[in-house]
């Protein structure tokens, strides 16, 4: 059981973004980074398998097409954590989780554990009584990725999930991300622009550029300072830092 992207062809408005995606299927229990340059097509796919950009060709999520779900039933497998923050100014943070899972059908005592549950795992629990109005940026992000594991859809689909986090929270996420795909046997794929998070995460990145496939595979084979100097335009290398984890380090631009 996988989640399968053939033929994918996506459009925003009358622009072509994506022609046409093949891509071997994204297993279950791994996570995926979806990279390459601004303008390539990543919040385009990542929006296309949440059912909010039209496409054709085959979306399938365990021999399943997507596009012939319903609305509530894609809701329930698949989960979106988009770059907009959420708002809900007149919300405490239990409010608008409990809120998101009652609208799911989630029976409310099953929905109380699993929200007591996501805040204890991600250490928000202090917040749990904080009107949203009142919390930063990151806090928003954070309570967002809360509410998207709470639900605990079959596919979870981050639209760069790191853009408002320090670094002690980025890092608190991706640990959230891979335990919850370890434990459920979820898949989840991330749009990133930071390699070093996508090397510390992920099993596989899938590289685009200009809508297109560039590379695909275990992320030090596909990091190569060929592929980053015709895809970025960058001169980079991936090396190994004291506690021998890979680390992407940048020299210089080469166009």
């Amino acid at each position: 059981m996988s989640l399968q992207i053939n033929h994918l062809a996506i459009r925003r408005g009358k622009a072509l973004i994506v022609p046409s995606l093949d891509l071997a299927p994204l297993q279950p229990g791994t996570v995926t980074a979806l990279i390459g340059p601004n303008g390539a097509g990543k919040s385009t796919l990542i929006h296309a398998l949440a059912g909010l950009l039209p496409a054709s060709g085959q979306m399938t999520l365990d021999g399943v097409s997507l596009a012939s779900l319903s609305h509530d039933r894609r809701c329930q497998l698949v989960g979106l954590l988009p770059q907009t923050l959420p708002q809900a100014a007149g919300l405490t943070v239990y409010e608008l989780l409990l809120g998101g899972l009652l609208t799911l059908g989630v029976p409310r005592g099953e929905a109380e554990q699993r929200i007591e549950q996501g805040l204890q795992q991600l250490r928000l629990g202090q917040l749990a009584m904080r009107a949203m109005a009142t919390l930063s940026g990151g806090q928003r992000q954070m309570v967002a990725l809360a509410q998207l594991l709470a639900r605990q859809p079959r596919l979870l689909l981050l639209d760069e999930p790191s853009s408002a986090l320090d670094l002690h929270w980025q890092l608190a996420m991706v640990e959230a991300i891979s335990r919850d795909v370890r434990e459920r046997g979820s898949i989840a794929l991330l749009a990133l622009h930071d390699l070093n998070l996508a090397l510390r995460c992920c099993e596989r990145i899938i590289v685009l550029s200009e809508g297109r496939c560039a590379a695909d595979g275990a992320p030090l084979a596909v990091l190569n300072p060929a592929l980053l100097a015709r895809v970025y335009g960058i001169s980079g290398r991936i090396e190994q830092c004291s506690q021998r984890r890979p680390v992407f380090v940048l020299d210089h631009l080469v166009r």
